[in-house]
């Protein structure tokens, strides 16, 4: 029997990220009676399963502290594991507990990151990532498929998630992620959830977020009208993941910053309003699919370092905070675009989706397009070139490194 493995020990948007390269692999195999398996973090399993009923979900402890019960159910995991034969294990992250639990297979398997010889490892798109991370402004291929792309022949873009669908069940808005500094402070967000509440008919607003947001959920009711603070229904703590999908359902927008909520919405086919800030780049991580709407700030020093502290004191939070943005979050057409500001619609090529400008002035999209077009030829796909694509962006991109075999011991599968 043919069975794919892939470890995605991360945590909720990455799960929900992972969706087209689950998609690629149970193509492959379902029609030969083959399964495809998949690690996820325990507090993941219940939403894994809801997403994936047609994958096999192992969990493993990975985001707690540990303790015995948790090692036994690890060593439990493990032996199903190695019990079984695999064709290919993809390991997505790059962390030490991933690329152990990669070790435990032959090398000649391993796909994505991995351990050579004691040593970091990963393939030959990853190699190129990781370059590509130097200039974030200038790339931007979104995780979702870099991820798919460590396979063969990934499933279109377009059939990842159903089209963006506004229903009748009123605004979402999704308080905050991980990072605050990537999220809209009340005081901005209010005016944006006002706008669309009575854009969208008035009906209700549900806010998201985890019991630690609830101090920003009443934060935000305190700046809202009263008509709209009385169609809102906090659900902050209130929600389990899989009970998160139910809620989300028939929404007809979620408002949100760069969330696992974002993702999940996105997975739904509900309408995402996204706002970028900070560290937090659209065409890496944005919503998957054709449809959404992103408001990207595009100051000079945006994306920043996620772990470094601001030195620019959130200026990236001034394009967002211009009292023209209602304007364009409602639609029109008239109203100046901020600078710093770029309002984007996302879509889908041959190599997967992109946020395409549609508002104010992108200072990056010539080099992503080119960047885009040389990765795609590089994995094979039918994007056309750029007319840009210079020899100097080839070379940047490029070493010679690319060009030979795999040192004894290393897979050759997952090399250009």
């Amino acid at each position: 029997m043919k069975r794919m493995l892939v470890l995605q020990l991360a945590r909720f948007g990455d799960l929900v990220q992972t969706r087209r390269l689950l998609a690629t692999l149970t193509r492959d195999v379902r029609p030969l009676g083959g399964e495809v398996h998949l690690v996820v973090d325990t507090s993941l399993l219940g939403l894994a399963r809801r997403l994936y009923p047609e994958v096999a979900v192992h969990g493993l402890a990975v985001h707690r502290k540990p303790d015995d019960a948790a090692a036994a159910a690890a060593r439990t995991v493990f032996a199903e594991l190695a019990g079984l034969c695999f064709e290919a294990v993809y390991c997505l992250n790059f962390s030490p507990l991933a690329m152990a639990v990669a070790a435990m297979f032959p090398p000649e398997i391993q796909r994505g990151y991995r351990l050579h010889a004691g040593q970091p490892d990963k393939d030959a798109l990853l190699r190129l990532v990781f370059r590509l991370a130097r200039d974030r402004r200038g790339a931007g291929i979104n995780l979702a498929d870099i991820w798919a792309h460590l396979a063969d022949r990934p499933v279109a873009a377009r059939t990842v998630n159903p089209p963006a669908v506004a229903g009748d069940g009123g605004v979402g808005v999704a308080l905050a992620g991980r990072e605050a500094r990537r999220s809209l402070p009340p005081e901005i967000l209010a005016p944006v959830v006002r706008t669309l509440f009575r854009a969208t008919g008035g009906r209700r607003v549900l806010l998201f977020g985890t019991a630690a947001q609830a101090p920003a959920a009443r934060a935000l009711l305190r700046r809202l009208d009263p008509a709209v603070a009385g169609a809102c229904r906090n659900l902050t703590g209130q929600t389990d993941l899989p009970g998160l999908i139910d809620a989300l359902t028939g929404l007809s927008v979620l408002v949100t910053p760069d969330t696992g909520v974002m993702h999940l919405a996105a997975a739904l086919g509900v309408p995402v309003m996204a706002f970028f800030l900070s560290s937090a780049w659209c065409h890496e991580t944005g919503p998957y699919g054709a449809g959404h709407r992103v408001w990207q700030a595009v100051t000079e020093c945006a994306p920043c370092l996620e772990a470094a502290p601001c030195p620019n004191a959130l200026a990236c939070l001034a394009p967002l905070a211009d009292p023209g943005l209602c304007r364009l979050v409602a639609g029109s057409t008239k109203a100046a675009v901020p600078s710093g500001l770029v309002g984007y619609v996302t879509d889908c090529d041959a190599l997967g989706t992109l946020c395409r400008p549609v508002a104010g002035e992108d200072p990056t999209v010539g080099s992503r397009t080119a960047v885009r077009a040389l990765v795609a030829r590089r994995l094979g796909s039918d994007l056309p070139l750029a007319a840009d694509l210079s020899p100097a962006l080839v070379q940047a991109l490029t070493v010679e490194s690319d060009w030979m075999l795999p040192p004894p011991g290393r897979p050759a599968a997952g090399e250009w």
